[in-house]
């Protein structure tokens, strides 16, 4: 749980940390794209590792890989505290993302294990929280370090945590194994890491280019395509692939997952507004910025123990479609933020936005396992964190790429008459243009970068709500009407024992 703690700390506290790395004395004085690169490379290395860890896992003992996912992810929060440049912090996050991808599989796997019967619901329970409280304390402790020390403690600080629980693991856990090991899957692992860097790497570099016809942006995106596309073909000729295709031709299993990919296509891409909103243009420090997060993370822990209970006495589709509904318009909320927006009302916003993710994240995640027989548990699992985390990927190129280019175009009057160098500064980013403005005395800058990032966020926020309202609408479609209901009698629902998903039943049970 130390270990689970540590990685949804690290999921946290780098959308505290963007605003001071945009910085260019704080911080490393990164553009948009690099910052979409510092975020995306960790969810990047995270989905396209997660199904060959589970592999090795089941090859070389799941303590094993856990510990060298452990040993893997303190070198690299090593190494990113004291990068030297942009391109040193993207490539230590990469490896981060690694060592988390060796981690998690692992730990699910040593819970099943370990625990049966009623004893495994609650470590699963546990296991639950920890995200909960991860989403809680991360923007909090990212703040206090940035308040009080350089921009790299937020990564120093995962080394001692990391050594700790280490020797925990090396101590208290045994190194258990499948009798039946999965072959590893090197082929689908390229595949799936080349086609998912080479998406993300030109659908970011279209935020960076004045025009979009060249080879550098639709190459990539092509050939990003391509390769994933021969990706899913070849699994579908593996006899035991690490994430196999053919769960997804399910209606309920694919459509939850795709639904739940575009939610975290769209959370991803919100989160990244939202932190400059709150640091860039309402210029709180980092510790008010955290402190601003919590709501969210609150609601989440509310939402989704709230979910569980509704949906036995409901159905999965009647609880899950509206939350996402509400989640969408959440989003679609940000369109109405503006520099002057009291506080209240964005904290109002935040706490409803994390209730209505937690209940569909949850629920919908424990159902589609659940429905799955023990067998195709594992690879379900595979198959479900893969997608989540390819979205998060998209969510933050696409999400960014629009941001820059929106921002260009809404400062680009208000750049006449200015020198050159300073306009060229401006122009990249509103962190950028803040700074230069300082350091030139031109208020009147500062106060259009602020007026041109929040209307990137306006337009950002209509198709963010419109991606989330279409994983609604995928939901609504896919998922059975019955749900896992009981009647009054407190017996199964009849049209529930007919293949519809069993809703809140945790992988395993």
């Amino acid at each position: 749980m130390l270990c689970s703690l540590l990685i949804w700390l690290e999921n946290t506290v780098l959308s505290t940390t963007l605003e001071t790395l945009a910085d260019p004395v704080r911080g490393l004085g990164a553009d948009p794209g690099q910052l979409q690169w510092a975020t995306g490379a960790y969810t990047l290395a995270f989905a396209t590792f997660m199904f060959t860890a589970g592999s090795l896992g089941d090859r070389f003992g799941h303590r094993t890989v856990f510990s060298g996912g452990l040993a893997v992810f303190a070198g690299a929060s090593l190494w990113a505290a004291y990068a030297g440049d942009v391109d040193q912090l993207i490539a230590a996050r990469a490896v981060m993302g690694v060592g988390s991808a060796l981690i998690t599989p692992a730990t699910m796997a040593i819970l099943m294990w370990t625990f049966t019967g009623p004893a495994r619901a609650g470590a699963i329970g546990v296991f639950s929280t920890s995200a909960g409280v991860g989403m809680a304390a991360g923007p909090v402790l990212a703040g206090f370090l940035l308040d009080h020390f350089r921009w790299g403690s937020v990564f120093l600080v995962n080394v001692p945590v990391a050594a700790l629980a280490w020797v925990g693991v090396a101590v208290l856990v045994p190194d258990f194994r499948s009798p039946v090991p999965r072959p590893l899957d090197p082929a689908g692992m390229l595949l799936s890491a080349g086609g998912l860097v080479a998406l993300a790497y030109g659908l970011i570099r279209a935020g960076q280019v004045a025009a979009w016809s060249g080879a550098d942006v639709w190459g990539p995106i092509a050939a990003g395509v391509v390769l994933l596309a021969v990706f899913v073909l070849v699994e579908l000729r593996v006899e035991a692939p690490g994430f196999d295709p053919r769960l997804l031709a399910r209606r309920a299993f694919g459509g939850g997952n795709l639904a739940l990919g575009l939610l975290l296509f769209a959370v991803a891409a919100i989160t990244f507004y939202h932190a400059f909103y709150l640091q860039g243009a309402l210029g709180f420090s980092p510790m008010r910025a955290g402190l601003a997060n919590i709501p969210t993370a609150l609601g989440a822990l509310v939402g989704a123990p709230l979910a569980t209970r509704l949906v036995r006495r409901l159905s999965l589709r009647l609880v899950c479609v509206p939350a996402l509904t509400v989640a969408a318009l959440t989003m679609g909320g940000y369109g109405f933020l503006g520099l002057r927006t009291p506080f209240a009302g964005i904290e109002a916003l935040l706490f409803v936005q994390g209730l209505s993710v937690g209940m569909v994240i949850g629920p919908v995640t424990a159902a589609l396992i659940g429905d799955l027989p023990l067998e195709q548990a594992g690879a379900g699992s595979a198959v479900t964190n893969t997608v989540r985390q390819t979205g998060s990927v998209i969510g933050i190129a696409v999400g960014g790429t629009v941001m820059s280019i929106v921002y260009r175009r809404a400062i680009e009057p208000s750049l006449e008459g200015v020198p050159g160098p300073v306009r060229e500064q401006a122009r990249a980013s509103a962190e950028q243009a803040r700074h230069v403005a300082t350091a030139a005395g031109r208020p009147a800058l500062a106060q259009a970068a602020d007026d041109a990032f929040v209307h990137a966020m306006h337009v950002g926020a209509v198709w963010i709500a419109a991606v989330a309202l279409l994983g609604a609408g995928v939901l609504l479609i896919t998922l059975p009407a019955a749900g896992a209901r009981k009647d009054r009698e407190g017996e199964p629902d009849p049209e529930a024992s007919r293949g519809s998903v069993r809703a809140g039943r945790p992988a395993g049970s």
